[in-house]
């Protein structure tokens, strides 16, 4: 029984529905302070956590697993832990869980949350294709969620996690053991491959990524019906920002940063800047592009995999060039323009200086 219909049986049977994630819940578990993981308050959060984790080791996503349950709703919780097709590292699900029984375990040292966090561990690897990339969700898929999956920064994340625990950095020190650090080693290095097999080649030029990629054929491939095969500006720019991060960069690394800088800094566009009108789903809310000569450069999300020319779309999967174009409610509920990439170049020109002047 998935959560949806559970949550439906739930309010047959006239309980409370689980809360849907909120940023304050978020909040929390995005602590870092290490005063508040001595908090009976953690601990209760951390308990909750272990009941919401699923028998994959996995957690679902957008969910509230902070705010006190009732009875009744630990009951339905503690009944889906068989679950297997909700468990996800969209959204941060998983590393954001996992990330803060490592903070709770450095303080309480309760071995129940250093378990949990190598069930994590576990689940992490055994969504791992041979080919070094993760789809969303797992061991159940449905549909494009069998892709490759960079889209909202979900394998970067997953990669980062991994990355910090054989680095045995706060939070993650002591966690892990030498069995362990191999099969981590081994599947990070794998993803590192898997990144530089799927950057988008055109001609024999190389570009940047889609935002989920073919699981066998590794080309970009679609997921909802608004996200079509494409060059993503936004996840791209994740990535580029994780391989700059790696020590002692060989050549197809460079390369891959160098081609991937060239392709943003052809593509931005200037002299616009995004606006926002209202709260998104208020009446009169909207979003446009604002001429604006005094702007900063953005990027489109996705690009024309033919033309390469940037455009928005809508549930009818058709890409339409204007936001205007498209319903209110995909206009003002997708991140359609971003400057995700522009933080990109500061860091880029001090990695040359580093790497290229040391290879030099």
């Amino acid at each position: 029984m998935n959560y949806i219909k559970t949550t439906l049986l739930s309010a047959l049977m006239g309980l409370l529905p689980i809360a849907t994630a909120s940023a304050q819940g978020e909040k929390v578990l995005r602590e870092k302070n290490s005063e508040f993981f001595k908090s009976a308050e953690a601990r209760r959060v951390g308990d909750q956590l272990l009941i919401w984790q699923r028998n994959t080791g996995g957690w679902p996503k957008n969910i509230d697993m902070v705010t006190p349950l009732t009875d009744a709703q630990r009951q339905q919780v503690l009944a889906d832990k068989q679950v297997t097709d909700d468990s996800t590292i969209d959204n941060g699900a998983t590393t954001m869980q996992m990330t803060f029984l490592a903070r709770l375990w450095q303080q309480t040292k309760d071995e129940r949350y250093r378990e949990a966090f190598n069930k994590g561990v576990r689940y992490l690897l055994s969504g791992q294709y041979e080919n070094g990339g993760w789809p969303q969700f797992w061991p159940t898929m449905r549909n494009y969620q069998i892709h490759i999956t960079y889209n909202d920064d979900a394998m970067v994340n997953t990669l980062i996690i991994l990355r910090e625990i054989l680095k045995d950095r706060e939070p993650f020190k002591d966690l892990s053991d030498a069995e362990l650090d191999k099969q981590i080693e081994k599947a990070y290095n794998k993803g590192i491959d898997c990144i530089l097999n799927t950057q988008i080649k055109v001609g024999d030029t190389l570009t940047v990524w889609c935002q989920q990629h073919d699981h066998t054929t590794l080309a970009p491939a679609k997921a909802r019906s608004y996200e079509l095969p494409s060059f993503c500006s936004m996840e791209s720019a994740s990535i580029v920002r994780f391989l700059m991060n790696l020590p002692n960069p060989d050549e197809r690394v460079r390369k891959a940063i160098h081609s991937a800088m060239a392709w943003f800094d052809k593509h931005k566009i200037t002299g616009y800047r995004l606006e926002r009108i209202g709260k998104k789903g208020e009446p009169g809310a909207d979003t446009r592009l604002v001429a604006d000569e005094k702007a900063g450069p953005l990027w489109a999300r996705f690009y024309d995999l033919e033309t390469c020319q940037p455009y928005v779309c809508d549930r009818d999967g058709v890409p339409r060039k204007h936001l205007w174009e498209i319903g209110p409610e995909r206009r003002n509920g997708y991140s359609w323009y971003n400057d995700r990439a522009e933080q990109l170049f500061e860091k880029y020109e001090k990695w040359k200086n580093k790497w290229e002047n040391k290879k030099k």
